[in-house]
């Protein structure tokens, strides 16, 4: 690809222009991908958040999108429900709306430690470093460290975050790098150390480079 298709990346996002340096298969993925157009939900609570991931555990967007439709109707006049509004609400209820019991538990967790102070507020997670974070969040009764990642890159939007546990990133790696098997998440971080300090952009490419192989095989 020409050096012309990459100057507008390069200008317009330092971590694009560094991984092209640093790394020249990624950058043949950035040129073939595009711009990085990651935006972060910088407004959206952490509580919220994490509510919203352990309704999407194990299930499809459209059916947990579902179940949050039906939890959020339950408490008239909230955009989104509050720690104690969770707790105060029958269980009864949540399994109306269609969490198992096992979410019911993970969210009633959450909303302990969320007013215990042990899941931050939006103000104050981000003053936190992202292993601090980490060590926090995965406190909480379902919470992993795969669920922490996510909330760090999408909503925190912080830059440098490999998630090598994740299905679409090693994928994405073994797409990219031509590998005939599926890497173990050591290799991908072995490898990832030369993206420091922009691994959420590299990751971001990764996952474009997954979903575009699963197109691919789905055309033939």
């Amino acid at each position: 690809m020409s050096k012309l298709r990459l100057m507008p990346l390069l200008g317009s996002d330092p971590a694009v222009a560094y991984l092209a340096t640093v790394d020249p298969i990624m950058r043949r993925l950035m040129e073939d991908i595009g711009p990085y157009t990651l935006k972060p939900n910088i407004r959206r609570a952490p509580f919220e958040s994490l509510v919203r991931a352990i309704a999407h555990q194990q299930l499809h967007d459209k059916a947990a999108e579902s179940i949050l439709t039906r939890f959020v109707a339950l408490f008239p006049g909230r955009k989104f429900p509050r720690p104690d509004d969770l707790l105060a609400l029958h269980m009864r209820s949540m399994r109306a709306a269609g969490f198992s019991r096992p979410k019911i538990l993970a969210l009633r967790d959450l909303a302990t430690k969320t007013l215990d102070g042990t899941v931050p507020t939006n103000r104050v997670i981000r003053k936190l470093g992202d292993d601090e974070i980490v060590e926090r969040l995965i406190k909480v009764r379902g919470i992993g460290r795969w669920t922490v990642e996510m909330l760090l890159i999408f909503q925190l939007g912080r830059p440098d975050v490999l998630p090598v546990d994740d299905f679409g990133v090693r994928n994405g790696f073994r797409i990219a790098y031509r590998r005939r098997s599926m890497p173990t998440p050591k290799q991908v971080f072995q490898y990832g150390e030369r993206w420091k300090p922009y691994r959420t952009v590299a990751a971001w490419y990764l996952w474009r480079a997954a979903d575009r192989g699963k197109q691919a095989n789905q055309v033939m």
